[in-house]
C-alpha cells in the first residue's frame, strides 16, 4: 500500500543479442553514499535472467510522453518481441555499463549489481550507481537540472498518473519566516 511508486523502464542485454526492456515499479534509492539501488523482478521474467547473467542494468525513468511504452514493456516479453523496435525507442550507450539506455528517457541510471536478495515473488536486486545520465534539455539557464519540467509518471493500483503540482521544498516547514 505505498502507492504511488515510480514507473520506470529498466533496460538490459546479453552480449551478442538483443536488448530488452522491463518496466518496474518496485525501485528506489537505498543509500547516498555509496549511491545505490534496487529494483525487484519476478524470476519468471525474461529480463530477470539477462539482469543476473550479465549484473547490469539501466534504470530509465519515464514521462507522460512514454506512458504507452512504459506500458507495453511491462506487458509484452522481450523473449517475443523486440520492445525498442516495437516502441521506436533508441538504444544508446550508458557510461560505465554494457546494458543500453533508452535516449527518449530524461534520466538514465546506469547500475551494476551488487546483491541479489531472494524474497519471495520477487527477488531484489541491489546495484551500486555507477552512472547518470541527464537529457540537456532538461537543464535551465542557470545548469541546473529542472527534471519537474519532464513530465515524470508514476503508478498506483494498476494506473499511471502524471506527477502533480508542487506542495513545498525540503525543510519548508521549518524556514525562518521573513
Amino acid at each position: 500500500m505505498l502507492y504511488p511508486l515510480p514507473a520506470v523502464m529498466v533496460s538490459c542485454q546479453k552480449p551478442e543479442e538483443k536488448p530488452n526492456i522491463i518496466t518496474v515499479a518496485w525501485t528506489g534509492t537505498i543509500c547516498s553514499s555509496p549511491a545505490m539501488v534496487s529494483i525487484s523482478v519476478r524470476p519468471e521474467r525474461y529480463s530477470y535472467h539477462i539482469i543476473k547473467e550479465t549484473g547490469e542494468f539501466v534504470i530509465n525513468l519515464t514521462t507522460e510522453k512514454l506512458a504507452y511504452a512504459t506500458d507495453y514493456c511491462g506487458v509484452r516479453s522481450g523473449k517475443d518481441v523486440d520492445k525498442f523496435k516495437e516502441m521506436h525507442l533508441t538504444p544508446g550507450r550508458c557510461e560505465g555499463v554494457n546494458a543500453p539506455l533508452i535516449e527518449e528517457s530524461p534520466v538514465n541510471i546506469g547500475c551494476r549489481v551488487k546483491q541479489v536478495l531472494e524474497l519471495g515473488s520477487h527477488h531484489m536486486f541491489i546495484a551500486d550507481v555507477v552512472s547518470v545520465e541527464v537529457d540537456g534539455a532538461y537543464m535551465d539557464q542557470k545548469g541546473k537540472f529542472d527534471l519537474n519540467r519532464a513530465g515524470l509518471m508514476v503508478y498506483s493500483h494498476g494506473e499511471y498518473f502524471g506527477l502533480g503540482k508542487k506542495l513545498g521544498t525540503f525543510g519548508y516547514s521549518v524556514r525562518r519566516k521573513k
